[in-house]
Parts: structure tokens; sequence; C-alpha cells
């Protein structure tokens, strides 16, 4: 009689019906919420308020919220306060969920800044020891069933929060839920980030999905804390790339669930490591940016061999090779290399990931590889010059057609 009790209060507190009824507290959805997850039920999907009061800065919490938004600074307070207010900006109530700063202590005014906002978070200072550092200490903290990372010099999009909850309700079993985001440079304009396929599921099951994978940023991960705690400690080798460290292993711990919509900033600078133009780079850049790569990769495989994953299987090596191309790459703007090196490079691409892969970019790909034993690192851009000069006058082409067809239609019309 009780579930069915709940069930039938679950279905009444749609949210379609919530916004018609503005008499509905959202404090009784939540108290559904806490009984229904005592039982083992699905909680179901929050009710969403277009009022911004009801994503604000209450300060009663329950014990256990259901996320710990943890927020890693070093030295951003330009930044931290607007990434502070996109948490309390969500369409997602105050009582089902926690904010922790952590500082990695932080020279600049970041103390200060993050200190405005009161009890609405928890402010945690520690000395300076890097991303995983921050990291291991901000989850020693988190009570959350669910820690959803934002670095503090990005931001969330207002329905972040409830998007999140909506896939691991979807999807009780998924250890990490991830999604798409802008890239950012501050104004009102936007772009769109450059590479996100949507893979969910069991993804080692698959050697396509392994290779489609995506390791998108801090700001878009939330991991359930059951699964997390198989990956912990982060090596605290890793002063950046921690964020890369959970998302590549995850997948070995549980099954991941994407959520193919845009629901933050990733803000663009000059401090950004991973997210640079080629010449916008410095060589110090570069060589810690290998440094850290190097890092990374030693730390996963290490997770990998300690619980017993073969790495030798052509899947899980061809997963590797993201970390030990993009090492290629960096090194070559170090030291460029010798044309049969450059085509030695060039050519694996097409053979690992020919899965995924067109036709036309396998073909293009070998072209490029080929090339690069005439033209050399340094002149291979020319051949790239030149298709993409065609790609423009053949998009050229194709909007005349467009117009002129547009101008026949009206005519007859």
């Amino acid at each position: 009689m009780l579930l069915f009790f709940l069930r039938s209060i679950h279905v009444s507190f749609r949210p379609d019906v919530f916004e018609k009824n503005e008499k509905v507290s959202q404090r009784a959805w939540f108290l559904v919420l806490r009984v229904r997850r005592a039982l083992g039920l699905h909680a179901g999907t929050p009710p969403r308020s277009r009022e911004k009061g009801l994503a604000a800065r209450g300060n009663a919490r329950m014990k256990v919220p259901f996320f710990t938004v943890l927020i890693d600074t070093y030295n951003y307070g330009q930044y931290v306060e607007e990434a502070i207010a996109s948490v309390l900006a969500q369409n997602f109530p105050a009582e089902e969920r926690e904010i922790l700063v952590v500082d990695d202590g932080s020279t600049d005014d970041t103390q200060e800044r993050v200190q405005k906002f009161g009890d609405a978070i928890r402010y945690l200072r520690k000395a300076n020891g890097g991303q995983a550092s921050a990291f291991n200490f901000g989850f020693e903290h988190a009570r959350g069933e669910v820690i959803a990372l934002l670095d503090a010099d990005d931001l969330w999009l207002p329905e972040k929060l409830g998007r999140v909850y909506e896939a691991f309700e979807r999807h009780p079993a998924a250890g990490m839920v991830y999604h798409r985001t802008h890239l950012w440079k501050g104004t009102e304009e936007t772009s769109d980030d450059a590479y996100f396929i949507p893979v969910s599921g069991k993804v080692p099951e698959s050697r396509r999905a392994l290779l489609q994978y995506p390791m998108v940023g801090t700001s878009c991960l939330a991991f359930r804390q059951n699964a997390l705690k198989e990956l912990l400690p982060v090596p605290e080798t890793l002063r950046s790339q921690a964020d890369a460290y959970l998302t590549a292993l995850i997948i070995f711990v549980a099954p991941v669930a994407a959520v193919p919509e845009f629901l933050g900033k990733y803000r663009l600078h000059g401090a950004n490591l991973f997210q640079m133009n080629d010449g916008q780079v410095s060589r110090n850049q570069v060589e810690h940016r290998m440094a850290m790569r190097a890092a990374l990769l030693s730390s996963i495989q290490g997770w990998l061999c300690n619980h017993e994953h073969a790495i030798d299987s052509p899947e899980i090596r061809a997963y590797l090779k993201q970390w030990t191309k993009a090492q290629e790459r960096d090194g070559f703007r170090l030291r460029a290399p010798s044309r049969w090196k450059y085509f030695k490079h060039l050519v694996e691409f097409p053979r690992i990931y020919r899965e995924i892969m067109t036709e036309r970019h396998r073909a293009n790909s070998y072209m490029r590889a080929f090339a690069a034993l005439i033209l050399g690192y340094h002149h291979l851009h020319l051949l790239d010059d030149v298709r993409m000069r065609k790609r423009r006058m053949n998009s050229s082409r194709e909007l005349g057609g467009a117009a002129e067809k547009e101008k026949v239609l009206a005519a007859k019309g």
C-alpha cells in the first residue's frame, strides 16, 4: 500500500503539473524523493520551477545531499565568483546539493571573494599541491551521493544539475555522467566543443566505443561516490590532468552515460594548458604538458595492471594510443621529425582508428601521410591549405546553387 501511495505521489509531481500549480511545495517533492530512495525506488525527475528563488541560496541541507558540487581553484579569484554563482542559479533545489570550494593554496584574493557567499558554500583551504591533491582533499569532505566537478574558471548553465540527475535516474548502474560544453572567451559569443560523441554503457566491451569515447573536461563530469572510490586516491603527481585520469579509468569500473546537451561553458584564456592553438603555446608549456601527460599515461597503465586488465590486448593498446600519439605531436613541436618519422606517425592514425573513420577520411589520412614523405613536417600545411581552399570553393558553389534554385522557385511561385 505504501509503495502504491509513493508511486502515485511521484506521478502527481511531474514538472508540467508543478509549473501549473504554484501551491505545490518543492520540499514536499524532496520528502518523497528521500523516502523513495530509502526504499530503493527511483525518485523520478525533480520539478522544475522557472523562478530563480527555487534554485538559490537556502541553507537547509539534508544529511546526505544528492550532489556535492566540488569547485577546485588556484589563483582564479577573478573567475571563481561566477563559477559559484552558476551553481547557486541551478534549477535544482539547495536541499539536494552542497557546494565545496577547495582552494589549493591561492595567493591572490580567492579567499576574500569566496567568503562573500557565507554559508551557501563550504570553503576548504589547503597547501598547494596541484589538481589531484585538491580533488583528493575535496573527495574526503564530500557528502553527496554524486560528486559533480567544476573548474573555478568555468560556468554551468542553469539546467545542468537537473539534467545530470535525470541521467543518473535513467541509468542507475552508471558510475559517471558527462555532457557537452560550449567554448567561451567570457563574451556573449560561444562556440561548440570540437569533439563529442555520446558513448554510453559498458565502454570496454566494444573496441569502437573505446576509440570514440571522448575525454571531456572537468566541468562536464559527475561521478557516483561508490564508483569513484575505486579510483582513489588520484595520484598526486598529476598537478593537472587529474580529470583525465578519472575519465579514462571510470569506464573500467562502471558503465557511463552521456548527455548530448550543452550544459556548461569552458572558459578559454591564457592559462589553459590543453586548449590552445599551436601558435599560442610556449616551449615551457609544451614541456609541462608532455610531463603531465607522461605521468597520466603511467598512472593509467599502473591502475589497469593493478586491477588485472590486459594492457597488451589490442583494444586497450588502441585506447591508450590517444596519449602516446599526443605525446609524439607535442614532441615534434620541440624538435621537428624527419620525413620518415613523421610519415610513420601519420600513417598509424588510419590503422588505429579505421573502425570509426569513413572511407574518405581514411583516404585523406593516407594521402597526408605519403605527402609528408615529400613535403616534410614544416611544409605539410601546404597540402592542408589547398584542401581547405577547395572545400571553401565547393561550399561557395553549393551556396550559389542553392540561392539560384531559390530564385527559380520564387519566380514559379
